[in-house]
């Protein structure tokens, strides 16, 4: 099985990682705990985007060639499952 390219959202993961440095940055300059609190959730804000645009293309094209082949579909559906539980 091929797997889905997600190089369209390296934009987006470079602006995160940038978005961590920052608040590395404003703990080392002992910046105020609220300021340092709304960037991190930016930050979370902005994976949480990240995660499911990953997992509706995995829904889309994963999982749907699995029901093609219905002894794997079960194993997909467990593995999002999984990641879900996380």
């Amino acid at each position: 099985m091929s797997h889905p390219c997600h190089t369209h959202l390296l934009p987006n993961l470079r602006r995160i990682e940038g978005q961590m440095r920052g608040i590395a940055k404003m703990v080392e300059e002992e910046q105020y705990c609220i300021d340092i609190l709304n960037q991190i959730k930016a930050v979370r804000n902005s994976l949480a985007n990240v995660e499911g645009k990953i997992l509706q293309t995995h829904l889309k094209a994963c999982v749907r060639d699995s029901l093609e082949a219905t002894e794997d579909f079960d194993a997909k559906v467990e593995e999002v499952i999984k990641v879900l539980k996380r």
